[in-house]
């Protein structure tokens, strides 16, 4: 069971969610028409589930919640000391004691958006009383629905045209004068080698072409996997391109991509998003890969008098360079790059 409640603006409400081990949900919500804190709506989010629970007759209940609170203080971790809870918790343990196996155990807001969602929903639909709204049917598409109705067939990649061209010489056989143009001026950016296309780009680097179920396989993990931050369209593209990357189409994806992100449409506007798991920032090979930083100005200064430090990191073997400085300029870091980093280990 997974449960949540809030208060704000709109009204306070809670919400509740019963998954099955076959993995059939049930949802229940309710609009709270008193004013409550944000605990209370908590405690009661949790009472409600319960009792939904012991409705459906079940012995052995796992619970989670992103409430530290509530589960902690349901876990005999923390003290209940404000009165206002006291009634709503000795009720929880009398509800947990109907049950034969009951865990509490607290997990992320990130991992309880259905819940969140659901408590959304109570509080901004008009609910009359004694008004029972049936639980709402979630299908997953996987696909536009217009794709229902035309016949699908084997799509070549957006540089098929270009690869051929690089492999025969030849154009299209029905190619025109304005088509064969465009080729040619279009191919004179792009390397093949063997049957790997790659795009030249303005710093002479090596691109390689990808189709587009490749690319959104990519910008769902640069955006939003294991280390994605979940960056907006321009450093996305960025990103990508840094990594090796390029597609036709690639900023115009960006930005849709960037705006069906469920996580970024609800915390974006928000100074405060919910906390993530640190992720390593890992290089592949050694020198591919450095961090630079300052530190000062430092208090006493060095034995030469200079105020400030800069630091380089080598991401993968974390070696270290290190020089002092009397002011940090562009020209003072050029030249300790250029000195003591590309000049040193070239």
């Amino acid at each position: 069971m997974y449960f949540d409640g809030a208060v704000n603006s709109a009204g306070s409400r809670v919400g509740a969610v019963l998954i099955s081990p076959d993995g059939r949900h049930y949802p229940i919500a309710a609009k709270v028409d008193f004013s409550c804190t944000n605990n209370v709506a908590e405690y009661k989010a949790c009472i409600l589930g319960l009792q939904a629970a012991i409705d459906f007759k079940v012995k052995e209940l796992e619970v989670f919640g992103d409430s530290m609170l509530t589960i902690f203080q349901t876990l005999g971790q923390w003290k209940t000391k404000d009165a206002k809870l006291v009634p709503y918790h000795e009720y929880l343990e009398e509800l947990a004691k109907s049950f034969k196996k009951i865990s509490f155990t607290y997990t992320p807001r990130t991992k309880n958006q259905f819940v969140d969602a659901l408590t959304t929903l109570a509080s901004m639909a008009s609910i009359t009383k004694e008004n029972i709204i049936e639980p709402l049917e979630i299908e997953i598409a996987k696909g536009p629905a217009y794709c229902d109705s035309i016949e699908a067939t084997d799509a070549k990649p957006w540089y098929e045209d270009i690869k051929n061209f690089l492999q025969t010489g030849q154009y299209l056989p029905f190619a025109d004068r304005r088509d064969r143009k465009t080729l040619k001026r279009l191919a004179v950016h792009y390397f093949l080698s063997g049957e790997t296309l790659y795009r030249r780009s303005f710093d002479a680097t090596l691109l390689r072409c990808i189709d587009i179920h490749e690319a959104r396989r990519l910008m769902e993990e640069v955006h939003g996997g294991s280390c994605g931050p979940h960056m907006n369209g321009l450093m996305l593209a960025k990103k990508l391109m840094r990594l090796g990357y390029y597609w036709s189409i690639m900023e115009t994806d960006y930005v849709k991509h960037v705006r069906h992100c469920s996580r970024c449409q609800v915390y974006a506007s928000q100074i405060k998003a919910p906390p993530n798991e640190l992720c390593p920032m890992t290089a592949p090979w050694p020198f591919s890969m450095w961090g630079i930083d300052v530190i000062g100005p430092i208090n006493p200064k060095a034995s030469n008098g200079h105020l400030f430090i800069l630091v380089a990191i080598d991401y993968f073997t974390k070696w270290i360079e290190a020089i002092t400085l009397a002011s940090v300029t562009a020209k003072a870091v050029a030249r300790f790059v250029k000195r003591d980093i590309i000049a040193r280990y070239r």
